[in-house]
């Protein structure tokens, strides 16, 4: 018996005694997984600067605030997300008890990404472990350092039969991927999500694929460049371009292009320096296989600004090219690097043409003064997100659902869409073994009467919180006719 089918079977063996099935118990493995972020911030911190090379103060804003807001929110509203929802009901079921009651699905298996190390794997633990479920955590092997500090330091603050990390490449996945879960959450490239989608099937195991895609960058002539090329550029250069919801293309008209190289080379001297390889804000590419697939993808196009690249260092400086035909390298896959390619087209017309012709990304960025401009782009493209004026911001709310569609993935997460995504949403009705007479409607033989009075109860959706407002008001207006006659009659 291998190790990782040990680990899930003691998973699943803890899951059955029942103890996440109690609130208290889930509000206590939060807590503990509150307490490792905060208490080994400097940890985290360290691995991730080995791994990406990004400072602390990175670090602490683009992966451990957000999972204190996630883990905290959880903490505040697990009462509420648990709790029976009752629904609308017919006639015939008027005086029954119906509802939706979440309940946990099982063991989740969580297979996380390197990009953002922390942040990607562990929002969807949040999500789990409010949930009530058991989770088999598997950081990915690229980013090792965040990976062997997860494994040594998370077993400290939770339960580590119920919330076991793996650790090891692809053998180490594809032995856990053997495995029956009952529901796999995984975050990575479409290419790897299409393995794990098969492997899940054979267990009819429901899957989440959080993937990636050629998120396009639409900039309408008449907006405030100077502002929109800031935010651009955050977007795009935010942990060396290797974001799965960072900008990965610009769409503009021809006039303005020169002008968008200008703001951006602007906003980079800004935010990175005039040397952005000895700015501690500025990472580097994980890996030097990674480095090499991105360098490949300039082949053939204009750089218009840096360029620049070490290998020695992963060091690729921020970069814009220019003039970049849809036939260009750098147009065939996601980019995943500091590279952002500027194609011109006619018209927001030629633009939503050009987003319709690919696969659904994760998400569009149009950027405009016109509020119409934006509502076309929004009612005529299709993608897991849109965000306008501004980038990335959109994964900070926890309100707003963040997955894909299509080929940029399935299913969501953050906030209550964590706990919803991983949860079972059973249909319960509880009635009782009277009025009997009542179902004579359903029983045989059918008859056209009985056919009529079924169509009526049936039919009849009752909306309950409605019809007791109106039973108050009903009570309230008899209490006050009574009170008014007697007050007259003493009068």
């Amino acid at each position: 018996m291998s190790r990782e089918q040990l680990v899930v079977q003691r998973a699943r063996k803890s899951f059955q005694t029942g103890n996440t099935r109690r609130l208290e118990y889930r509000i206590h493995q939060l807590k503990g997984l509150l307490r490792f972020i905060t208490e080994r911030q400097k940890d985290i911190a360290d691995s991730v600067k080995r791994d990406l090379g990004k400072s602390e103060h990175a670090t602490d804003l683009f992966e451990t605030v957000g999972l204190e807001g996630e883990i905290k929110l959880a903490i505040e509203k697990l009462a509420e997300w648990a709790a029976p929802r009752p629904v609308e009901k017919n006639l015939l079921t008027l005086l029954d008890e119906v509802y939706i009651q979440p309940e946990p699905l099982g063991v989740v298996l969580i297979i996380g990404a390197w990009n953002y190390p922390w942040a990607i794997t562990l929002q969807p633990l949040v999500g789990a472990i409010a949930a009530g479920n058991a989770a088999v955590i598997k950081p990915s092997e690229v980013s090792s350092h965040s990976a062997k500090v997860m494994e040594e330091l998370l077993p400290q603050y939770l339960d580590k039969d119920l919330y076991p990390v793996v650790t090891g490449g692809v053998s180490e996945t594809q032995e856990l991927l053997k495995q029956r879960f009952d529901h796999i959450f995984y975050t990575g490239n479409s290419t790897v999500g299409k393995l794990v989608m098969g492997a899940a099937a054979r267990h009819l195991t429901p899957v989440t694929l959080e993937l990636g895609g050629k998120n396009p960058c639409y900039i309408d002539k008449n907006c405030d460049l100077t502002i929109a090329c800031r935010r651009i550029t955050w977007g795009k250069f935010v942990n060396c371009g290797q974001t799965c919801i960072a900008p990965d293309y610009i769409l503009c008209e021809p006039s303005i292009q020169d002008r968008v190289v200008e703001e951006i080379k602007k906003s980079i001297k800004e935010f990175y320096t005039d040397n952005p390889k000895t700015f501690e804000d500025y990472g580097r590419i994980i890996n030097q296989r990674h480095f090499k697939r991105v360098m490949a993808l300039m082949e053939g196009s204009t750089v218009a600004v840096g360029g620049e690249s070490d290998e020695s260092q992963c060091y690729i400086a921020p970069t814009v090219l220019k003039d970049v035909k849809e036939t260009s390298k750098v147009m065939k896959e996601e980019i995943f690097g500091p590279l952002l390619p500027i194609i011109t087209v006619s018209n927001v017309d030629e633009a939503i043409q050009f987003i319709n012709e690919r696969e659904k990304p994760l998400v569009v960025y149009v950027f405009t003064h016109d509020n119409k401009l934006i509502k076309r782009v929004r009612d005529e493209t299709s993608s897991g997100g849109l965000l306008a004026n501004d980038c990335l911001i959109h994964f900070t709310v926890s309100a707003l659902p963040f997955g894909g569609v299509g080929n940029s993935g399935m299913g969501c997460y953050h906030g209550k869409h964590s706990f919803e995504q991983l949860s079972h949403l059973r249909s319960c009705l509880i009635t009782q073994l009277k009025l009997e007479g009542v179902n004579s409607m359903r029983y045989p033989p059918h008859t056209a009467k009985k056919l009529s009075w079924a169509r009526f109860f049936l039919l009849k959706q009752v909306n309950v919180c409605r019809l007791r407002r109106m039973a108050l008001l009903a009570i309230f207006t008899g209490l006050a006719a009574f009170l008014v006659q007697r007050f007259l009659r003493r009068g």
